[in-house]
């Protein structure tokens, strides 16, 4: 693969702290990164916000006011991170929709592919700038834009199942899913804005469990034991 969207949940990178960071889970995901970095693939990275800020976390609050400290959450996320992939030796670029101070850069096609052209890692923060949209459709948005091969979906469960693996014990695991059949079956893989964005841009998504051993490396490699989620 030439070019992938990695997209990495917050609560993940929290690991079993499930709030703030576990610098231990976010290296190992910096040094597969660099392995796949080092190959020339180029790689664009959205991180979720949960480990700070799940949706309207309080109902005093105004969604539009909520939604937009979930927006600052990825970004406090995207500068750790990036900082981490630094400490390991890739280069890294942040982008913001919105203006953000010396912290970040303003988003456009041009400047991502610019980033890319220097070896560098995109990191995509602030969301999509507007409230009522969340990293999910952030993800699919980006991937389109960038014209991203895939979407590499890492997840705390290891694919997509037809009910919550957690609650029932009997959910069955897809390798392989059409992405008509995550929209009607409502699968939990992404948001329906997502979904439907995906499947209007024919934008296909590999789903895994983060805590596999190497699994962004092997999804990259189209080697994954988790879903495929297809477009076509």
């Amino acid at each position: 693969m030439k070019r992938v969207l990695l997209k990495l949940s917050g609560e993940a990178l929290a690991g079993e702290k499930k709030t703030g960071f576990d610098e231990a889970t976010v290296t190992e995901v910096a040094k597969q990164v660099k392995v796949l970095s080092d190959e020339g693939v180029e790689i664009g990275v959205v991180i979720g916000g949960g480990n700070f800020w799940r949706g309207r976390s309080s109902e005093t609050i105004d969604r539009t006011k909520a939604d937009q400290i979930g927006m600052l959450a990825t970004v406090m996320n995207c500068l750790y991170v990036s900082e981490i992939f630094r400490s390991v030796g890739m280069k890294t670029d942040i982008f913001t929709p919105f203006v953000c101070g010396a912290f970040t850069k303003l988003f456009s096609k041009d400047a991502a592919n610019e980033c890319f052209e220097q070896g560098k890692v995109a990191f995509f923060a602030g969301g999509t700038g507007h409230p009522y949209f969340s990293t999910d459709t952030t993800t699919v948005l980006r991937a389109i834009e960038i014209e991203a091969e895939v979407i590499l979906l890492a997840k705390a469960v290891d694919g997509v199942y037809d009910s919550d693996p957690k609650t029932n014990p009997d959910a069955k695991k897809y390798d392989n899913v059409h992405i008509q059949e995550v929209i009607d079956k409502k699968l939990a893989v992404v948001d329906l804005t997502a979904s439907i964005l995906c499947m209007e841009n024919k934008m296909p998504m590999l789903v895994f469990g983060l805590n596999e051993e190497n699994s962004i490396i092997k999804a990259a490699r189209n080697e994954i034991t988790g879903t495929r989620v297809a477009v076509d």
